[in-house]
């Protein structure tokens, strides 16, 4: 797989997509769902302050624990690496098969849920996250 493969950054896109679930679930934890958006989606900012302003949101930032800093900045990190990844898969590959592979972002949040957050999945769950990934590579791959 080369660095021009659509594949490659679809899946590079999948990854980073699931990596931004589980930094902003750790990170979220501790203030308000508002905030932490603002402080990770730079993209977004003037929008997330003029609501959080309306809203009365806003907490002092020496209320916010230094570990809810980190893990809202590695979720920004990992949400432009998606970004940059699938629109890069887009360029050079087709629509209708980057985005089953970005998809697959399901897939590795489940995986990751149960390893790095201690979550828990029923044989049903684990069943639909297989069908997940095998539509996916169906879809892309066929």
């Amino acid at each position: 797989m080369t660095s021009n493969s659509w594949l490659l950054w679809a899946l590079l896109s999948a990854a980073f997509a699931a990596l931004t679930a589980i930094f902003a679930k750790v990170g979220v934890s501790e203030i308000n769902s508002d905030l932490a958006t603002l402080i990770r989606t730079v993209v977004i900012a003037g929008v997330l302050v003029v609501l959080v302003s309306a809203t009365g949101q806003w907490q002092p930032a020496e209320s916010i624990r230094p570990r809810t800093w980190m893990f809202l900045a590695l979720s920004g990190l990992a949400t432009g690496a998606s970004w940059l990844c699938y629109f890069r898969a887009l360029k050079l590959g087709d629509a209708a098969r980057v985005a089953p592979i970005d998809k697959l972002s399901v897939v590795f949040v489940a995986v990751m849920g149960v390893l790095f957050l201690g979550e828990r999945l029923s044989g049903g769950n684990w069943l639909g996250v297989a069908l997940i990934a095998a539509g996916s590579l169906l879809v892309a791959l066929t």
